[in-house]
């Protein structure tokens, strides 16, 4: 993600609308057509702004416990009609719960608990993430 690990600053996803056209950019570039989001922690700052102006873009959204999600109104998340999948492990106690509270406005999503996880439940239990991921997938056919 620009801007943070070992990546350089990057003035152009200093704001929301930058954020948004730098994620636009990548999934042009890629040549994506209605993919599927998938938006662990800090890429919230990138695909919550996405999915709030173009979530029409997209076929799906995972967010697994993403940073800013109480940066937007109950009522912005009411108008995606994204299908989603909120996906945490149990054992990540702030973002995990804080993303579902504010999640869970999204109209028709679903909610995978991934049992003996943390934050990176991914990591921490990658074959039950996989399963819950999959059987969203599945659904979405």
């Amino acid at each position: 993600v620009p801007g943070h690990g070992d990546s350089p600053p990057a003035e152009t996803v200093a704001t929301e609308q930058g954020r948004v056209a730098f994620l636009d950019h990548v999934l042009q570039e890629l040549g994506m057509r209605r993919p599927i989001l998938i938006s662990p922690s800090m890429s919230g700052r990138f695909a919550l702004p996405f999915l709030l102006a173009w979530g029409d873009r997209l076929a799906g959204f995972v967010p697994v416990a993403p940073v800013g999600t109480k940066d937007y109104t109950a009522e912005q998340y009411r108008r995606v009609q994204t299908p989603t999948l909120i996906l945490y492990g149990d054992r990540d106690t702030s973002l995990g719960p804080q993303a579902l509270q504010n999640l869970r406005h999204l109209p028709g999503h679903r909610v995978a608990v991934v049992p003996d996880a943390g934050h990176a439940c991914y990591l921490d239990k990658p074959e039950n993430f996989h399963q819950a991921l999959l059987g969203f997938l599945r659904q979405l056919k």
